[in-house]
């Protein structure tokens, strides 16, 4: 399989009987298209049972267990929450790092796998800047992966993440989701469209549980591409009339790493897209304000939004252990499937 490829997806419903052999084990999240609504609601009752748990008695569930942390891009909230999410729950944890470690010399993602599976590693976190990665390194190794973001494809714990914070705010006392949990709610997405795996995720997850999804931003950054091709999808380049029909609004930074070749003009931006308190107050005054992080104040919000009363941020940051907590100890608690010759593999 090539790394910088995205894989070949399954149809939500129902998996034909040529699915995808994806995930190859049934601990890992490589998508969010990966999760029934079954599973969606036992990570979410699970996080929320291990948030509520002793500590002492949390931290024995997965004592000594292996962990590795794969990081190939820098991450803060990410490869943090992950790591507290694992030694919350006991496991050993190590950090390997494009910066330091044969990654730095030219070592492959299958080779670098393959030796911390040797090593005693019994899961893998894996962050890359190649769309498709996670699904070689599952190939490789076998092991159970958690997808902790993979180019500009997807990052599917961040949308579970994200969905933990609307049900909070918006269905406190769900607990068992349907296609019909988020039937009414509509999220604005606004800013970088183009490149973010967050807004990928959530596009792939918040329409089964019946939400629509508005994608808003320039063309630039929003390509007519790129337009809905799902159910519950659309394009709406006017962000005040995206606003007005939104009950939670999630900016997204401005990926300078990413923009080689795009001209924008942010000043232009800023003035069409930016999210400031009169522009919230007029058109949203109740609508939760969401971000993935790493917020970039005074371009895609200003920083009376980021800190303001409608700010959920450091919310979606505390979601994120309890919902990584649950699906590391999914991980290291399924159970594998006997090896077969399915796509070629033993």
């Amino acid at each position: 399989m090539n790394p910088t490829a995205t894989p070949a997806r399954r149809p939500l419903h129902p998996p034909p009987v040529s699915a995808s052999p994806f995930p190859y084990h049934p601990g890992s999240l490589l998508s969010a298209e990966d999760l029934t609504l079954e599973d969606l609601s036992r990570i979410l009752a699970r996080a929320t049972a291990l948030e509520a748990m002793d500590p002492l008695v949390r931290a024995r569930l997965l004592a000594h267990r292996r962990v590795a942390l794969l990081f190939y891009e820098a991450s803060t909230r990410t490869r943090t929450s992950f790591e507290l999410a694992a030694k919350g729950l006991g496991a050993d944890t190590t950090l390997v790092s494009s910066l330091s470690s044969s990654i730095e010399k030219g070592e492959t993602l299958k080779d670098t796998g393959l030796t911390l599976r040797s090593l005693g590693a019994e899961t893998i976190i894996l962050r890359h800047n190649s769309s498709g990665a996670p699904w070689l390194l599952e190939a490789e190794t076998r092991l159970p992966v958690l997808n902790a973001g993979d180019g500009m494809h997807e990052h599917p714990t961040q949308a579970l993440l994200d969905l933990r914070t609307i049900l909070a705010h918006l269905k406190p006392t769900a607990k068992t989701l349907t296609a019909k949990t988020l039937a009414g709610f509509t999220l604005t997405i606004a800013g970088d469209i183009l490149h973010s795996r967050v807004a990928r995720s959530n596009m792939m997850l918040l329409p089964r549980l019946g939400a629509r999804v508005l994608l808003c931003g320039p063309k630039e950054l929003l390509p007519e591409l790129a337009a809905a091709t799902r159910p519950g999808i659309a394009i709406e380049r006017d962000f005040d009339a995206a606003l007005r029909q939104s009950q939670a609004v999630m900016m997204l930074r401005i990926q300078a790493e990413r923009l080689e070749g795009v001209q924008l003009d942010l000043e232009e931006y800023k003035a069409n897209y930016q999210l400031t308190g009169q522009r919230l107050a007029v058109h949203a005054p109740a609508a939760l304000v969401m971000h993935p992080g790493p917020i970039i104040r005074g371009l895609e919000l200003t920083a009376g939004v980021a800190d303001g009363p409608q700010s959920v941020i450091l919310e979606q940051v505390r979601n994120g252990v309890a919902i990584r907590m649950a699906v590391v100890e999914r991980a290291l608690t399924a159970t594998a499937r006997p090896a077969t010759n399915k796509g070629g593999r033993a």
